[in-house]
Order: C-alpha cells, then structure tokens, then sequence
C-alpha cells in the first residue's frame, strides 16, 4: 500500500501525458478483455489458463494506468 502511495505522488503528469496514459490503460483493458473471450470459446487445458493469466496480468496494468491518469 506505501508503494502504491508513493507511486501516485511520483505522478505528476502534464494533461497529454495523462491522455495517453488513460488510451493506453483501456487499450490493455480490451485485449484483456478479447483475450479472456478467446480462451474461454475456443481454447482448452494449460493454453486457455495461460491466456488467462496474460490477460489478468494486463488487466491489473490497465487499472494502474487508469489510476495513474485520475491523479
């Protein structure tokens, strides 16, 4: 949690940085989101788990450049 606070502060972003942040941020939320709609209807066994986890993976960095775009 201190880290997450301290990465907050650290961001100090001028407005266009902070556009591309939040483009980028649900750019990583859609493919996370197409890649979970993939695995889950055409992949099966260690396949569809690895593209899970890829997936959850960029969606917890979409969240953190959502955040990151708010401050």
């Amino acid at each position: 949690m201190y880290m997450m606070s301290q990465l907050f502060a650290a961001a100090k972003l001028d407005p266009m940085s902070k556009m591309w942040v939040s483009m980028i941020g649900i750019g990583l939320m859609v493919l996370a989101a197409l890649i979970i709609t993939y695995a889950r209807s055409k992949t099966k066994g260690w396949v569809r788990l690895v593209l899970t986890l890829v997936a959850i993976v960029m969606l917890i960095y979409g969240m953190i450049c959502g955040l990151l775009s708010l401050v």
